[in-house]
C-alpha cells in the first residue's frame, strides 16, 4: 500500500512504473521487490494476463542481478510495481529489451 501512496511513478512503454526506495532494517532485506499487474480491462481472458505476467517475471529473474548488487552495496530496498499498459501481448525478446532498459534507468536515476 505504501508503494502506491508514497511511490514515484513514470511511464516506460509498455509499463507504468511505480517505485519506492527505502532503507531496510538489516542488510539481508536490501533487495528489490517487484509487483506485476496486467489490466483485466485490456486483457479479458486470464490466460492472456497470466502469460504476460509470466513473461515479465521471467525476464526480471534473468536480468535483476545488477540492480540487486547495487541495492546491497547501497543498503536500500526498492519496491517496484510494473503495470502492463500495452494492448497487445509483446514477444519475449521485446519485453526483455524493455526490462533491461528499465533496470539501467533505475540504476542511473533512483540509486
Amino acid at each position: 500500500m505504501a508503494l502506491f501512496e508514497k511511490g514515484k511513478g513514470f511511464s516506460f512503454y509498455p509499463f507504468r512504473v511505480i517505485i519506492n526506495v527505502t532503507k531496510p532494517d538489516n542488510q539481508c532485506d536490501a533487495l528489490p521487490r517487484i509487483l506485476v499487474s496486467v489490466s483485466k480491462k485490456r486483457f479479458h481472458h486470464a490466460i492472456k494476463r497470466n502469460r504476460i505476467k509470466r513473461l515479465i517475471r521471467e525476464t526480471w529473474r534473468k536480468n535483476k542481478h545488477e540492480l540487486l548488487c547495487k541495492c546491497m552495496d547501497e543498503n536500500i530496498t526498492i519496491d517496484i510495481a510494473l503495470v502492463y499498459t500495452a494492448t497487445i501481448i509483446m514477444e519475449y525478446k521485446d519485453i526483455e529489451k524493455k526490462i533491461k532498459l528499465l533496470i539501467e534507468r533505475l540504476q542511473n536515476e533512483c540509486l
